[in-house]
């Protein structure tokens, strides 16, 4: 087996115990051809199932010649829609993490945990799909995500996620949404760490919180530390005040968050120096609460690196996959194909060789197959 087929062969064995979800009668495609022809399809390009097939049939020769693959022809996109739509998503998931744990350098920090709505999913009366997603700051990969009904249940899909990873050790950063008491306690099981974002979902907390900093003098008293970040004609300045709960909060409500050591207050301000927005500066204020000590600058750092998932992930995913644009809807393929995009946006981060943009491997790895292999072996 080449390199190359075993780069391929490892990401297409960590998937072996799903179920084709086709009867037996009349199949002609095996469901690795068809997870192996999509998945390089959609690295080189392919958003779509009708691109995947034109890839396919116009790179045939690729894959027998360079992976080695006796393909009976090319399945149709009606064919890859329908199967797709029929993959359980839930293996589909928990294959995908099984993967990516073999990629991950497991001395990752910071893991970011948010939720992402397929924008053009929506068929019929069943709402958009939303894909809550785990992302590893450090080695920049897709960790996992699972599929909920709508972005209410972010708070029922990020407890599952949770349980599909191996976090010993780590710090989850999470958005207000996973302000939630029982997330706390089973990260804090796991043996990790939580900064978790507090806002109205959580009324007694985010007033106790807000009252300490702003009227009982817990600003003042705090440590704190000040980033800078000068990007895009902008100047953002954010200030961290970090200090124990101890004696600020009540005890019922310390007492309701496991492992809860310190509140957070973010103070951010944004100038703008040109473009329409030249000469305006907006302000903001954001809550959070840890399990981590009181040190401001550990904190501020932890903080920012969530905005990594919306960056390095969501919009990427945007710009580099058009998502947002993609009107898949049928059955599970919405979800599946999410995970598909997922997979081929963790092997091109893995291709360190081409110092270009995601959306621009993708192109490079459609028109030269010797960069495609590179990525494919990564």
């Amino acid at each position: 087996m080449t390199q190359t087929e075993n780069g391929l062969a490892l990401l297409l064995d960590a998937f072996h115990t799903m179920e084709d979800p086709r009867s037996g009668h009349g199949r002609i495609h095996t469901l690795d051809t068809i997870l192996m022809v999509a998945i390089v399809a959609i690295i080189c390009g392919a958003d779509d199932w009708v691109e995947v097939e034109s890839f396919g049939k116009s790179k045939i020769d690729f894959f027998q010649r360079h992976l080695g693959v006796a393909l009976r022809g090319i399945p149709s996109h009606d064919t890859f829609g329908r199967v797709f739509s029929l993959i359980d998503t839930e293996a589909f998931e928990y294959c995908f993490v099984s993967w990516s744990s073999q990629l991950c350098e497991w001395d990752e920090k910071l893991v970011n945990i948010d939720g992402k709505t397929l924008r053009r999913s929506m068929d019929g009366e069943n709402r958009a799909a939303h894909m809550v997603s785990a992302w590893a700051n450090r080695n920049r990969l897709v960790l996992g995500q699972i599929r909920t009904a709508d972005k209410s249940n972010e708070i029922t899909a990020i407890p599952q996620l949770l349980g599909l990873l191996a976090i010993q050790g780590t710090i989850i950063t999470i958005d207000a949404m996973g302000a939630q008491t029982a997330i706390a306690k089973q990260i804090i099981d796991s043996q990790a760490d939580y900064v978790v974002g507090v806002k109205e979902n959580q009324k007694n907390l985010e007033e106790e919180v807000r009252e300490s900093f702003y009227k009982v003098g817990a600003k003042h008293k705090a440590q704190t530390h000040q980033m800078i970040e000068v990007d895009h004609g902008r100047i953002e300045t954010r200030k961290c005040y970090a200090i124990e709960v101890e004696g600020y909060l009540t005890d019922k409500l310390i007492g309701n968050w496991e492992g809860l050591q310190t509140m957070i207050l973010i103070e951010s301000e944004i100038e703008y120096k040109n473009g329409k927005k030249a000469g305006q500066v907006m302000k903001e204020q954001r809550l959070y609460i840890s399990s981590l000590p009181a040190q401001a600058e550990r904190l501020n750092h932890a903080i920012r690196s969530h905005w990594g998932i919306e960056t390095s992930l969501h919009w990427v995913l945007d710009v580099a996959f058009r998502e947002d644009d993609n009107r898949t809807r049928i059955g599970n393929a919405p979800a599946n194909l999410a995970i598909m995009r997922h997979i081929a946006l963790n092997k091109l981060r893995r291709e360190t060789s081409a110092k270009i943009g995601v959306k621009a491997k993708r192109k490079k790895a459609g028109w030269d197959h010797s960069y495609l292999l590179k990525v494919l072996r990564a």
